[in-house]
């Protein structure tokens, strides 16, 4: 009786496993899975295109993010349409090293996130991966544009003297939403700032203003992503 129940056991185990893999894969659920695929990739790439807010814009990259989806859930079909191709291909993936450094947090989320689309999609879960696409592009572009209405500048002065540097943050006190130095440089021919400015709308023309004043020789602004690193 116990062998019995072992061997029914075994054989629901091994039908439940081999039912899982479709090897005849009809040719409308690949174009079905992949325009899904591609449709949730180009949403990824329109929204990171309009959300980005670092410094040099990497149109390699945004479509990379589309290749990601497409690609992803291609091999998801693969894996499920062959238990034999599953178990090779997670072995082969597993030693794959990405060496592509990832500066920015926001392109690591984007990256994860087209490669969890391509997954769902490519297992069948097109309302998931659709819906699911939807929420996270809608929490993403209302958190990212939502930190994004101060503009953060790097301004770079070299002035003349301790005088001109008061009158500098003065000015700027009255110019900018707000500001601090981040860096300050003295040397026997004047006095470099490095000083990060918020704005409270993108208008950088405050400037001009700073070079009037008298005692300053150049000022120098830079659009950055908020993450300063001295050197």
């Amino acid at each position: 009786m116990d062998q019995n129940t072992s061997t029914n056991f075994s054989d629901l185990i091994k039908k439940s496993v081999l039912e899982n893999f479709n090897s005849d894969i009809s040719i409308i659920t690949i174009l079905l899975t992949m325009s899904i695929a591609f449709v949730i990739g180009l949403f990824i790439y329109l929204l990171y295109k309009r959300v980005f807010s670092g410094v040099l814009y990497s149109k390699s990259f945004n479509v990379s993010l589309i290749g990601m989806t497409l690609i992803t859930a291609l091999v998801i079909i693969a894996i499920n349409s062959n238990l034999v191709l599953s178990l090779g291909m997670v072995g082969a993936l597993s030693i794959v090293r990405f060496r592509t450094p990832i500066k920015d947090p926001t392109d690591l989320i984007f990256l994860f996130w087209a490669a969890v689309a391509g997954i769902v999609t490519g297992a069948g879960f097109y309302t998931l991966a659709v819906v699911g696409s939807v929420i996270v592009g809608m929490v993403l572009f209302i958190f990212i544009k939502s930190a994004s209405f101060e503009t953060p500048y790097l301004l770079v002065v070299n002035c003349d003297s301790a005088e001109s540097e008061q009158a500098i943050l003065q000015k700027l006190n009255s110019l900018v939403k707000r500001f601090n130095v981040k860096q300050k440089t003295v040397t026997d021919s004047g006095v470099e700032m490095t000083v990060e400015v918020r704005l409270g709308q993108d208008d950088p023309r405050f400037v001009n203003e700073i070079t009037k004043l008298s005692g300053v020789s150049n000022a120098v602004l830079i659009s950055y992503s908020g993450d300063y690193v001295s050197q």
